[in-house]
């Protein structure tokens, strides 16, 4: 633990050993980011992903420079399959400690993989299509596209929940568990996750209701060398006592029917009936209940989903402008003038955070002269040397930058190449602004003349 003010090893004290500076405050800061740091360790190693980003970023927001904790958040979103996120946080983490930081590492090693980087492009396409098919009802095309993106990469998270979700619609809840069973197997504690699966185990009770068979109660017995299976409460009358009984069975089972079933089976048909129709109305009540809730999920899934593409796509082109800023840095340092100016061009400053554009406008105010100054020897040196190509390329940049570059005279060389290049519509351009803004000068006379001449040319 470091002292803020002075960088000194911390003691035991409330104050710094080195420069006096009271640090309790800054103790208990850095001991609280600690805290959530562990804590977010934990929950890492048992797959409770989410939770893991959820104590990184409350570690990160008590002491940002926390630079364990931001490599660990990228590699928690890297683990999820949000690869852009993950990059995201390596390089902050890289730009707050340049030196011995294994963030360094961790962006080589996915930077160097061309296939992975082909994948990731490939899956923030396929996945922003998914989206687009959801958004216009086209749930099948959205099924199929999302199964390309989770063959390329299989550990998105957010994926297997939209894809889940299309299935739950699509009322095909045993490939909705399936799907969310493979999302919890890389985030174990995921909220969403979870209530997604509780809602597809709910309507997979509702599709499979228990039901009790009721058996008749028979009895068996041998009679010589057969079996006899008869109803349990069968008593075995003579002929006249069967006959009897026949006759009082029947009248009673008329009487039986005609008093008392026929009215209850009416009323058990009725009643039945009722209650059936009472049921489905409550059914069907329930899944337009449970069809709006989901609708109104994938609607606020969807604009989550956009919202997180949309800074995933601002994050990539920072992610651009900072390692064409650190390259204008390295080729500068080696003495690659030319490399660094055209990688300062090509930075949106932006993209740059504050202490970023401090190191933007400083290498550029150093590499601008510098660069200029090789830029415009390069056309001289080329157009005296009758490589009128390569002046021109040179001298273009050269007046792109400052058109009054060593007093005019990059403009006027430029027009000459264009001229010897027999390229004279170019070179009227540029002989016209040397004729208006170094006007009774020997190369303002000379311009006007070969405008003369071209005007001539052009009558004949």
């Amino acid at each position: 633990m470091r002292c803020y003010n002075c960088g000194a090893e911390l003691g035991k004290g409330d104050n710094c050993q080195n420069c006096g500076t009271n640090v309790k405050v800054y103790k208990k800061i850095l001991m609280a980011s600690n805290a959530y740091y562990n804590d977010a360790l934990e929950k890492a190693g048992v797959r409770d992903l989410s939770g893991a980003i959820e104590s990184l970023k409350i570690s990160l927001r008590f002491y940002k420079l926390n630079i364990d904790a931001r490599n660990l958040l990228g590699l928690v979103y890297y683990e999820m399959g949000e690869v852009v996120t993950a990059l995201t946080e390596w390089v902050i983490s890289k730009n707050y400690q340049p030196k011995d930081n294994l963030a360094s590492r961790y962006l080589d090693e996915v930077q160097k993989n061309q296939a992975r980087l082909d994948s990731v492009n490939q899956t923030i396409k396929k996945y922003n299509q998914a989206l687009l098919y959801c958004k216009q009802n086209s749930r099948d095309l959205a099924i199929i596209q999302l199964k390309k993106v989770l063959s390329l990469n299989p550990k998105l998270v957010s994926g297997h929940q939209l894809l889940a979700l299309l299935y739950i619609q699509e009322g095909r809840y045993d490939l909705a568990k399936k799907s969310l069973r493979n999302a919890g197997k890389i985030d174990a504690n995921n909220t969403l996750t979870l209530r997604y699966l509780k809602e597809a185990n709910a309507a997979l009770r509702e599709q499979n209701p228990s039901k009790k068979q009721k058996n008749d109660e028979l009895i068996s017995y041998q009679s010589g060398n057969e079996t006899i299976i008869q109803p349990k409460y069968l008593k075995d009358n003579s002929a006249v006592g069967t006959i009897i009984n026949m006759v009082i069975g029947i009248a009673i089972g008329i009487a039986i029917t005609c008093f008392l079933v026929v009215p209850g089976v009416r009323r058990t048909v009725m009643n039945n009936t009722k209650a059936e129709v009472l049921d489905a109305n409550n059914t069907i009540s329930s899944k337009n209940q449970t069809i709006t809730s989901l609708q109104s999920q994938v609607d606020d899934l969807t604009s989550q989903i956009t919202d997180a593409k949309n800074s995933e796509e601002e994050s990539a082109n920072k992610l651009e402008s900072y390692d064409k800023l650190l390259t204008a840095y390295e080729t500068y340092t080696t003495g690659d003038i030319e490399k660094a100016g055209d990688a300062l061009s090509s930075v949106n400053v932006d993209d740059l955070s504050a202490d970023a554009k401090s190191i933007y406008d400083t290498i550029n105010a150093q590499v601008n002269a510098e660069y200029m100054a090789a830029l415009y020897k390069e056309g001289y040196d080329a157009y005296s040397g009758k490589k009128y190509d390569d002046a021109v390329s040179a001298l273009s940049k050269v007046v792109e930058m400052d058109e009054t570059y060593e007093n005019g005279n990059a403009l006027y060389y430029l027009a000459q190449a264009y001229r010897k290049n027999e390229d004279m519509e170019n070179a009227k351009i540029y002989y016209q602004k040397v004729v208006e803004l170094y006007p009774n000068t020997e190369r303002a006379a000379n311009s006007q003349n070969y405008l003369d001449q071209s005007e001539i040319d052009t009558a004949h």
